[in-house]
């Protein structure tokens, strides 16, 4: 662990080149790729009134955060990865304008909830009821004996402090072999709300209840449906655009540099999903292990940007991943460009 502390310390120094841009705010006239400091993954990208919000995965610790959680560099579970240890809170990240982020330190710790001891993975937030709903994954469980699977947190405010709303997770079974984590919410146009979630290569839908605290049957009476598209890995995410249902996900293994976006189209939130291509992929000129992504849409505008953890070139280790934001374009038929890798990011966008 403490050679993992080490390199993940000279990761950031040889990383500054790239990182720069994060430090001179003032100057700052794109957001620069990493949009922030530190080692994050799983981002998700949201708006929230006149800001633009970020939650992502903490991928491993750097900086001050290494003598904050020093418990954490310490601990001992029976994680399968002494990485997800590490993994124990969630910071938040807000911008008015995609170029200048505040970090909003640990908005949800494993300390409010009693039922996670690591791996606290991929938050996907939704407002509704005049309230924040967190999800989240936790403690990476490998079979039904062990205690895990996917919870929600609830707050006042998108910056928290977000608490366990259920005092256990929502779901904590494996059903059709997926995996019970990378969870993403769903609001459709006719006010239902969906979560598709599934690691280990398989994907569920479920409905979620008004209160986003339980799930719903479906018409059928089934609570769980599969809809595990072609080459599906992990990291699910839904996007609604002129009446289209436009399903993401990630393909590879997240640890190497083959991650990578893939998409398909369908006229309903079930599917059926028939995969159409990759639209992100490493770039070797760029980085490496590009994916599991999410689309933040400027409010009122047919403008999107993709979210998105990448491996900076030169590093191999799987926790090595960092935030960054580049354009999301579609063509005159409606299917998604390939996304171009960029250091530059993104240009402002203020929220009107």
């Amino acid at each position: 662990m403490k050679n993992m502390t080490l390199k993940c310390c000279l990761g950031i120094i040889g990383c500054l080149c790239a990182l720069a841009s994060c430090t001179q705010s003032t100057a700052k006239k794109t957001s620069g790729n990493p949009v922030f400091l530190g080692w994050y993954a799983d981002p998700e990208g949201i708006v929230f009134g006149k800001q633009y919000w970020i939650y992502p995965t903490l991928s491993l610790l750097y900086g001050e955060d290494q003598k904050r959680y020093q418990k954490d560099l310490e601990r001992k579970t029976d994680a399968i990865n002494p990485d997800y240890n590490l993994q124990t809170h969630f910071d938040a990240f807000s911008s008015e304008d995609l170029v200048h982020w505040k970090k909003h330190p640990a908005v949800l710790s494993i300390d409010d909830v009693k039922w996670v001891k690591y791996a606290l993975w991929a938050p996907s937030i939704i407002q509704a009821n005049g309230k924040y709903y967190l999800f989240f994954g936790g403690n990476d469980i490998q079979n039904e004996n062990q205690v895990g699977g996917i919870g929600v947190a609830v707050s006042d405010r998108p910056e928290g402090p977000f608490k366990d709303a259920l005092g256990k997770p929502l779901i904590d079974k494996i059903v059709n072999n997926a995996q019970p984590i990378d969870q993403f919410v769903f609001r459709d146009d006719d006010g239902q709300y969906y979560m598709f979630y599934g690691g280990w290569k398989h994907c569920n839908v479920v409905k979620l209840t008004d209160d986003l605290l339980g799930l719903r049957p479906f018409d059928d009476g089934e609570i769980y449906k599969e809809v595990t598209p072609d080459q599906y890995v992990e990291g699910p995410f839904m996007l609604k655009r002129n009446g289209k249902y436009y399903f993401m996900w990630s393909e590879g293994g997240w640890g190497g540099p083959h991650y990578s976006v893939a998409y398909a189209i369908a006229d309903s939130p079930l599917g059926p999903f028939k995969r159409i291509g990759k639209i992100l992929q490493q770039d070797t000129a760029v980085a490496t292990g590009a994916g599991h992504h999410s689309v933040i849409q400027v409010p009122g505008k047919d403008q999107y940007y993709i979210v998105y953890h990448r491996r900076p070139l030169g590093y191999t280790g799987a926790s090595e991943r960092q935030v960054c934001i580049d354009k999301l374009e579609f063509d005159d038929k409606g299917y998604i460009k390939p996304v171009k890798m960029t250091f530059e990011g993104v240009e402002a966008v203020r929220i009107e």
